[in-house]
């Protein structure tokens, strides 16, 4: 196993985890029903899948006899 030879510098170590930072996700507002999803993501809304704003799926709603 490899050991390092000198302690690394807390500044140093630092300066590698710089780069890992949580960025918040971008939103679109959909042209039809004007609300906010994710980019490039179907959505659903009033029990309707939406995507580029345009209907995908309806919800079916199942009938019990």
């Amino acid at each position: 196993m490899a050991h390092p030879k000198r302690r690394q510098s807390s500044t140093r170590r630092d300066k590698r985890r710089t780069h890992y930072k949580i960025e918040a996700p971008q939103l679109a507002i959909d042209k039809t029903s004007g609300e906010a999803h994710l980019y490039h993501r179907a959505h659903w809304s009033d029990g309707k899948l939406f995507y580029k704003g345009k209907v995908v799926l309806e919800k079916v709603q199942e009938v019990t006899e």
